[in-house]
């Protein structure tokens, strides 16, 4: 049966701003406090979407998070309406407010680990939900991922859905930024491999000293014992500490993977031989394995992060020609354009660069792939999946009405605190949740 690899990408949120909440993102820390386009960054994302639809690609869209997160000021202390609510936080605990503000869900390369059936030992797709302990702002997250995961992906036929991970650094899971499935082809069994940053139950072990390491082994291996995956189909492997430390917050910020290739910096692994080793072995024979390794002198590690040369989606079309979808700040590097010229005209699967403006999203931390969320789907699966949210010529139309309609043009700190804001985004996600056809998965409809 033939499967394909369906792109989710996360919709900017009414609320997108730059609050500088992401210690160990360099892009996040360096635009704090500047002017946000809530507009622009929708749309930007928006068309990113419709142009991998228009290239063949399943195309789908995941829905934001409601922010600000009154619910939590409340849990807090906060007391009295939800203006009241907004107000006392904004002036009392501004750090806390501008928490509970971020539009960082549209990230959704953190949404969740998925692993695809024919990995699985169910022979379900499975989908985990990332607590994203490490940081406050993101750890609102996961309850209402997974009911719009759910309400994406609802026929228990073929999906199976897990609670996150329990709400402990010891546990810290931040999704498929740290996983990558390579495979012969998206309809066999293929490898997964979990990158991790530290060991939480043993402080001996290295880890990062400068910034933290979100991901641990053991949270890694509860996902892969949920999803019911084997030794035979999993690699562990440890990001580098001294590339955390330079802002390599994660891993997809350092390599990336698709198929039969993983295209990754000299410096992205600690013990990296033995692991690409075992990736080889337990790779499918009767396919080649391609390890594009980039090394300092063609590319930094400072210029990686600078223009998310990694953080770039590795897609195969239609076709089967497997291209790159990259920033334009790749492209406007002169260095990083180079090298992805030549690497295109080299003995790999890579054959293509396609450039997309995602400013608004670089310049909150995040490129392409933190855009998007990976789920393999063969046909029957597909077939299963809420069409309501998949990318179409009217589902575009619609929803650049929608942003059109309920965004605002621009939105500083200041604008946060305004109880019109909230009641802005609740009138525009009830409108959403009946476009893409949800239900109630927002805490102000239940």
């Amino acid at each position: 049966m033939q499967a394909y690899e369906a792109n989710f990408d996360g919709l900017v949120g009414p609320t997108h701003n730059y609050a500088g909440l992401s210690l160990g993102n360099v892009a996040s820390l360096n635009n704090a406090r500047n002017y946000s386009s809530p507009k622009q960054a929708a749309l930007q994302g928006l068309q990113k979407m419709k142009a991998l639809h228009d290239l063949g690609m399943v195309q789908g869209v995941l829905a934001p998070q409601e922010r600000p997160d009154v619910n939590a000021l409340r849990r807090l202390g906060f007391t009295g309406s939800d203006a009241q609510v907004m107000q006392q936080a904004a002036q009392q605990a501004p750090e806390i407010y501008r928490a509970v503000c971020s539009a960082s869900s549209m990230w959704t390369a953190n949404a969740a680990t998925v692993s695809p059936s024919a990995d699985t030992a169910d022979g379900k797709v499975h989908f985990t939900p990332a607590n994203l302990t490490n940081k406050f702002h993101r750890s609102l997250e996961p309850i209402t991922t997974g009911r719009i995961l759910q309400a994406m992906f609802a026929d228990n036929a073929h999906f199976k859905h897990h609670q996150h991970l329990p709400d402990n650094d010891h546990f810290g899971d931040e999704g498929a930024a740290n996983h990558t499935r390579l495979c012969s082809d998206y309809a066999t069994s293929g490898v997964e491999l979990f990158v991790y940053g530290r060991y939480a139950f043993d402080s001996s072990k290295v880890a990062p000293q400068r910034f933290p390491a979100r991901q641990t082994l053991e949270a890694s291996q509860a996902v892969a014992r949920l999803h019911g995956l084997t030794e035979a189909n999993t690699v562990f492997l440890q990001q580098n500490p001294a590339v955390i430390d330079q802002g390599v917050f994660h891993n997809d910020v350092i390599a990336v993977g698709n198929r039969n290739v993983l295209f990754f910096h000299e410096e992205a692994f600690l013990n990296k031989q033995q692991g690409l080793q075992e990736i080889q072995r337990k790779f499918s024979e009767s396919s080649p394995l391609h390890f594009i390794e980039v090394s300092n002198q063609q590319v930094s590690v400072a210029d990686a992060i600078k223009t998310y040369l990694f953080n770039t989606q590795l897609i195969n079309l239609p076709d089967g020609q497997m291209v790159i979808i990259a920033p334009t700040e790749c492209q406007e590097h002169q260095g990083v354009y180079r090298y992805l010229t030549e690497l295109c005209q080299q003995n790999t699967p890579i054959k293509a660069v396609k450039y997309f403006d995602v400013k608004q999203s670089m310049q909150n931390g995040g490129g392409p792939a933190c855009l998007r969320l990976r789920v393999v789907l063969n046909e029957q699966e597909r077939a299963a999946v809420n069409p309501a949210v998949l990318m179409s010529e009217t589902l575009f139309a619609t929803l650049n009405a929608w942003v059109n309609k309920h965004y605002r043009d621009r939105l500083s700190e200041a604008d946060l605190a305004d109880p019109l804001l909230l009641q802005e985004s609740r009138t525009a996600l009830d409108e959403l949740t009946q476009i893409l056809k949800l239900g109630s998965v927002y805490s102000f409809q239940r």
